[in-house]
């Protein structure tokens, strides 16, 4: 018997609100069953069923080219002076002219993105949080 899960797990694992997802069961568009006390239960193969099987990810031109097309309009764009990883996270320092700016990011996040000092990249700064992306 397969898993069923409340509405507010299986809106989590989706990445929608718990609003959209009760339209969403609603409309027909997620089928789910009823307890004997009428409250919806979405099973594990609706989930399934709607969770993409593959990330298109594409070349790494393809990749590259999309870092910048978002809507943070704040980006800096400097050089790597400085990478520090500890654990799980990475400590990038950008020198933007005659400044430093830092920012603390997944270890994760600076391997893939392949930082290492004199490359070019940008801080993308967001109200209180600095990200740094690749250019």
């Amino acid at each position: 018997m397969q898993r069923l899960l409340a509405p507010r797990e299986a809106a989590s694992i989706l990445g929608i609100s718990y609003p959209t997802l009760k339209q969403w069961i609603y409309h027909g568009k997620i089928k789910s069953a009823k307890t004997p006390g009428g409250h919806h239960r979405v099973p594990e193969s609706e989930i399934d069923r709607l969770i993409p099987k593959k990330l298109e990810r594409g070349d790494i031109a393809t990749r590259r080219g999309n870092f910048r097309k978002i809507s943070g309009r704040n980006q800096l764009i400097g050089r790597v002076v400085a990478v520090k990883f500890s654990g799980l996270l990475a400590q990038i320092t950008l020198a933007i002219g005659e400044q430093h700016i830092t920012s603390i990011i997944t270890a994760d996040a600076a391997k893939e993105m392949r930082l290492k000092a004199g490359e070019r990249a940008a801080a993308l700064i967001k109200s209180t949080e600095v990200m740094i992306l690749r250019v």
